[in-house]
């Protein structure tokens, strides 16, 4: 119970993050710079990020084991499903957005070339385990892009739980062949001033592109 409490108090905090910045988007405000000055507050303020969706075993998945055993008491656990609905929709948002930032373009997605930067689903680590750009992909692929990722850690991905895409490692020396890149987990072997500069559009879900001014950046 000590463990899902903690799972639970950052999957619960995330989804309220994630559910401010589709807010403050629409408001015209950077979600990130809300952040930096709340966290300026001396006690009664922990800082969590907005994402792409979330990944790895802990805040995914076992927030939903405890809420599963709590029917065996007649208790709905609302905070974690409502989390869970809030924090498993983000790839959805992510795809409407890349959806968006190429019809301002005068591109549709279907039959667009994506590269998706990152499929790890935290920054400078080796671990797949339901990293949300496993879904982004199926999605882009659903609309008719032709996907293709980087990642510094993948040199391909194959089949899992849940997912078989069959995929290697695209060179980032080939950004420029592709319509859109989306940047999903921030690796800081990324040099995210060049990868801007040969890209047509960049869609950035984790604020990598911070301090980066140029036209062909949509952030998300």
């Amino acid at each position: 119970m000590t463990k899902l409490l903690e799972n639970i108090y950052r999957c619960v905090n995330i989804a309220l993050v994630n559910e401010l910045k589709q807010l403050c988007l629409r408001m015209g405000i950077d979600i990130f710079e809300v952040i930096d000055a709340a966290k300026t507050k001396p006690f009664g303020f922990q800082a969590f990020y907005p994402g792409p969706g979330l990944g790895g075993h802990c805040i995914p998945i076992d927030p939903f084991y405890l809420s599963w055993k709590a029917k065996e008491f007649d208790f709905n656990t609302r905070f974690i499903e409502l989390a869970g609905q809030v924090n498993l929709g983000m790839p959805y948002f992510v795809v409407e957005n890349v959806i968006e930032a190429m019809s301002q373009q005068g591109k549709a997605l279907n039959g667009s070339r994506v590269l998706v930067l990152g499929m790890a689903y935290k920054r400078d680590i080796d671990d797949l385990r339901e990293s949300p750009s496993l879904t982004i992909i199926e999605l882009l692929r659903k609309r008719g892009a032709h996907v293709e990722y980087n990642d510094p850690f993948f040199a391909s991905v194959g089949r899992g739980r849940k997912y078989a895409l069959n995929m290697v490692n695209t060179p980032l020396e080939r950004i420029p062949e592709f319509d859109c890149v989306l940047i999903v987990t921030d690796h800081s072997q990324y040099d995210f001033a060049k990868i801007v500069a040969a890209a047509k559009l960049v869609v950035d879900t984790r604020n990598a592109t911070k301090g980066i001014q140029s036209a062909n950046i949509v952030r998300c």
